[in-house]
């Protein structure tokens, strides 16, 4: 039997599907990731249900797949699952009857025996990539800590369970050996990692033994936390080679009152400090965060400080949400004074500020000489990235064809133009010496 999975949210989504898939693959399913395909007998939709644009896109693929169910293939079934379902499994199922089952974050076992195959307990360990093969999220633990007024992530997926870091290690030396280069280490929070199995925070000894034993070419570090960063990760990042200069850490605010109001347990200071300790001890950093706009109380005057911040902080990359309101998270009791308008507004405003940086740093680029692995070919250019950048959110370089190109590879290629968000470069050509 044919199955496929469309997973819709973050690459925490992703490596769960590519987890549940690998465990399918092993109990004889044919499994597929392409939404396109229409000769599958069995469809999961691995949603998500963090905010309100995401759980809008959730519903709609949903739709979608119940509108071809209906319109020829009757007997396909269709299974919803994850963050959507975990959340709102009842309402789904009095909503969406065509769906032939609801399954929430936690419940692989009861996906695979549904399916009447065997399940295993080893599951974590099974994995069919769905990523370009060279390269792949590693998923260092499950759940958060934290209690970010807005979010609702630890009421979907529960408290931080970390995994133990030898079988970390042995998942990321399996993958590197079927081809992966770069390995994208990611939690929802990955700065808290170790804190539950062993008493003690253990990030900087995790991307120590991956940077030394994994044999992946570059490691890059995601969804880190502000507050209480641990600082031996930064020592590691600093100390390996093959550990990219990135940190992608969503700050959310600067206002140290809405920080606070958010539940961050940390203020404009300190962020400050940390801001300045990353780029002493990491030279060339890239810095990466996330900030919302229209939280419950936002005054003019405390978003005029968050653009004049991020005109200051110049970030390598940056990206801006608006607040969406949350059932059951503490900041859903004060309201969304802020209307859609006005929240726009702000987002336009700070990334005007962004594309502007993100052009200088650009700008700077051209000329220069820079490690790049390619991702794939579009139209007239393959697509490559620098350590500074990761898949699907940052920046592109566009390289002109070569016959030394191939996807996959790590190339040497010269910037030759910028724009606010893209790189247009050619291939370094090594010199033939003649015998």
């Amino acid at each position: 039997m044919k199955i496929n999975i469309i997973t819709l949210g973050c690459s925490k989504n992703t490596a769960d599907s590519e987890h549940l898939a690998g465990h399918l693959k092993r109990a004889g399913f044919e499994v597929h990731f392409d939404r396109t395909r229409n000769d599958s007998d069995i469809i999961i939709v691995n949603t998500c249900g963090f905010i309100g644009d995401a759980k809008e896109e959730s519903i709609n693929t949903l739709l979608e797949q119940i509108d071809i169910k209906q319109r020829g293939r009757k007997k396909r079934k269709l299974f919803a699952v994850g963050c959507l379902v975990e959340r709102y499994r009842e309402e789904m199922k009095a909503e969406l009857p065509e769906i032939d089952g609801f399954y929430g974050v936690h419940q692989w076992e009861e996906i695979v025996k549904s399916l009447k195959a065997d399940f295993h307990e080893q599951l974590e360990k099974e994995r069919l990539q769905s990523t370009p093969g060279h390269y792949a999220y590693l998923k260092i633990a499950e759940g958060c800590n934290r209690s970010c007024s807005y979010c609702a992530i630890p009421m979907i997926r529960g408290n931080h369970k970390s995994r133990p870091i030898d079988d970390l290690v042995a998942e990321a030396k399996e993958m590197v050996a079927n081809g992966v280069k770069e390995l994208i280490v990611i939690a929802q929070d990955t700065t808290y990692y170790g804190l539950d199995l062993y008493g003690e925070r253990r990030l900087g000894e995790l991307l120590d033994r991956l940077a030394s034993e994994s044999g992946a070419e570059w490691i890059r570090l995601h969804y880190t936390y502000p507050s209480s960063f641990p600082d031996d990760a930064i020592d590691a990042i600093a100390r390996h080679d093959n550990i990219c200069k990135y940190i992608d850490i969503p700050l959310q605010h600067i206002n140290s009152r809405l920080l606070s109001s958010m539940q961050r347990g940390i203020t404009r200071e300190a962020t400050l400090s940390l801001l300045e300790k990353f780029r002493k001890k990491i030279p060339d950093v890239a810095i990466r965060t996330t900030l919302i706009v229209g939280y419950p109380g936002e005054t003019e005057a405390e978003f005029e400080e968050l653009k004049a911040f991020v005109h200051d902080a110049k970030f390598n990359r940056m990206g801006v949400f608006a607040y969406s309101p949350e059932e059951g998270t503490p900041a859903y009791k004060l309201g969304d004074p802020v209307c859609e308008e006005e929240k726009q507004r702000r987002i336009d405003e700070l990334m005007t500020i962004q594309d502007a940086i993100s052009l200088q740093y650009n700008e700077q680029k051209v000329g220069k000489t820079f490690k790049v692995i390619v991702d794939r070919r579009e139209g007239d250019y393959f697509i490559g990235r620098t350590e500074q950048d990761s898949p699907e959110v940052d920046d592109e370089v566009l390289i002109h064809p070569h016959s030394s190109l191939h996807i996959g590879q790590f190339a040497n290629v010269t910037i030759q133009q910028a724009v606010e968000h893209d790189l247009f470069a050619s291939v370094v050509i090594r010199p033939q010496h003649k015998k």
